[in-house]
């Protein structure tokens, strides 16, 4: 069997791209896929083409996406001519329909005739797109269950949270705030009781000897509770995941590049601008959009490798 280097050529349309960009994002992070995005592999400043013929054999498979204004970069000769050899080597090209795109598109001939996928219905009988997405990528077909299908109710269990702290924090109003949802409110009383940890008053800012000394127990307190409330959404292990996504180490040493692609994935850049705190939970509250204060600039860098050392 063939090794590739990438896993799958991300093919799109130039208005499409903040959304292609997500959709590399979380099949690198949640399914371990390698995807081929131009931004990412080709270095401006130099012709475009003969690098993508350089790279085209080290590549898997091929996913077109296809959004409102229907078919796009494919209908280049350059573009059609590298999806050819996708076909002649006899590798997987998937018809991507993103969310907003039209409910008959109109499709290339080459692309007709294949099984597509479709993320535009929000009632989906069968299966997750996002499956059906890594199914046609890897070749490796998933156990398929209806996600509609009801399921028989669960005998509902009393819930205990263990709020241990080896500093003597009272982290109550903290897991009250999380039941709630009241996320910015979380986030500032996250900042209160980690500036208590460390030893400092509300209003201090945190130092790196603090943070690489982080208490551990009451580190995996606090982001227990953002995990668990937040349904695996936020929390510290959750951001550190993403960061390693992007190439980032749990060294602890900041790379502005690797930080740049964190802040793209979590929301906190939006049109290539980093956003003000007041911004932070009024934007889409993308996966590992929160905390927020605690994890800023090299504070992050520094805490994710605190949080790799407590093996969080």
């Amino acid at each position: 069997m063939d090794k590739f280097e990438f896993d799958v050529f991300l093919c799109h349309k130039g208005e499409d791209k903040e959304t292609v960009i997500e959709v590399a994002h979380k099949l690198q992070a949640e399914y371990q896929i390698k995807p081929w995005l131009d931004e990412w592999e080709l270095q401006p400043g130099l012709p475009w083409q003969p690098e993508l013929e350089r790279q085209i054999k080290n590549i898997q498979s091929a996913a077109v996406f296809i959004g409102q204004s229907g078919i796009g970069p494919w209908q280049e000769e350059e573009i059609h001519g590298f999806l050819r050899e996708f076909n002649r080597r006899r590798c997987p090209v998937i018809p991507v329909l993103l969310p907003n795109a039209s409910q008959q598109p109109e499709l290339p001939l080459f692309l007709a005739g294949r099984t597509w996928v479709d993320f535009r219905s929000q009632s989906r009988i069968y299966t997750n797109p996002w499956i059906r997405l890594v199914w046609g990528i890897t070749g490796k077909k998933p156990r398929i269950t209806p996600i509609n299908q009801p399921t028989p109710p669960k005998t509902p269990e009393p819930e205990t949270d263990d709020l241990a702290s080896e500093k003597g924090i009272n982290y109550t109003r903290l897991r009250d705030l999380l039941a709630a949802k009241n996320w910015k409110e979380a986030d500032e009383e996250t900042y209160r009781v980690m500036i208590q940890a460390v030893g400092k008053k509300e209003g201090d800012y945190f130092d790196k000897d603090g943070l690489l000394n982080f208490p551990c127990t009451d580190l995996r307190t606090i982001d227990r509770l953002w995990v668990k409330y937040s349904n695996g959404h936020f929390g510290f292990s959750v951001q550190k995941e993403i960061y390693l996504s992007v190439g980032g180490k749990a060294d602890g040493k900041y790379d502005s590049e690797t930080w740049r692609k964190f802040g793209d994935y979590v929301g906190w850049r939006v049109n290539n601008s980093w956003i003000s705190y007041s911004e932070v939970t009024t934007s889409s509250l993308r996966r590992g959009h929160l905390p927020f204060m605690c994890v800023k600039g090299w504070i992050g860098v520094v805490l994710f490798s605190r949080i790799e050392t407590c093996k969080l």
